[in-house]
């Protein structure tokens, strides 16, 4: 690695959002460490992504990711974590199940808090950044959004808390909270919600991704802790 190569950690890079970020990422010659759910997901990944490394580490089974961490090989230095994957599932509280409940808390909070437990070892090496791709879910609550909107709402206080512990040992937290984004997963929502997909009608992931270079890019001087965008137009 040459001295101004970075390193990231970024997990959700198979499509959408994350996907942009890694493409933007690689294109300006980073250093690249995608987590992948399992060996077929992590070739893909290769493909897709030519010259990133891949890890092979399941987000829904948190309490095996220290285990799946200490057998391959991690960075010493890690300059950022991006936890870009997530899952919804929408319904009504009357109509959820305990089991929707705990798959989309474990993906979208447990897993990150976990994730970022192990690695900040080397986040703090790196003086690095957590970013934690949210949703606007995470600031407004809304019918049929209960399960998804907690698991955004409590990845907001794991960012804030993260945000105060970590500022003594140089570790930067951004939480990013997107509107409706024209992804893989909005599309799942609108066919959730029985509406047509527009894709034109909502932000790119490319913005988001901007959004989210700004934060990593930002002078130590200054910092973006919440960022919110919406759909312009």
């Amino acid at each position: 690695m040459t001295q101004t190569q970075r390193t990231h950690v970024i997990t959700g890079a198979g499509s959408g959002i994350g996907a942009a970020v890694a493409r933007r990422l690689l294109d300006r010659g980073d250093h690249l460490v995608l987590l992948a759910r399992n060996d077929e997901r992590a070739a893909g990944l290769s493909a897709e992504l030519p010259g990133a490394a891949t890890v092979v580490a399941d987000l829904s089974d948190p309490e095996s990711l220290a285990r799946s961490l200490a057998a391959q090989q991690l960075p010493a230095v890690v300059d950022s974590l991006m936890h870009v994957a997530g899952t919804v599932d929408l319904g009504p509280v009357a109509q959820l199940s305990a089991t929707s409940w705990l798959h989309q808390l474990t993906v979208n909070l447990v897993a990150p808090a976990e994730l970022t437990r192990l690695l900040l070892p080397q986040l703090r090496a790196g003086r690095g950044r957590v970013v934690f791709v949210n949703s606007g879910a995470g600031l407004n609550a809304r019918p049929d959004w209960a399960a998804y909107a907690a698991s955004k709402h409590g990845l907001k206080a794991l960012a804030d808390s993260l945000r105060q512990e970590e500022h003594a040992n140089g570790v930067r937290v951004t939480s990013i909270y997107p509107g409706r984004t024209a992804t893989p997963m909005q599309e799942k929502v609108h066919r959730q919600e029985g509406r047509a997909y527009l894709p034109h009608a909502f932000t790119t992931a490319d913005s988001i991704a901007t959004s989210i270079l700004l934060a990593l890019d930002l002078p130590p001087d200054g910092d973006v802790t919440d960022l919110t965008v919406r759909p312009g137009g």
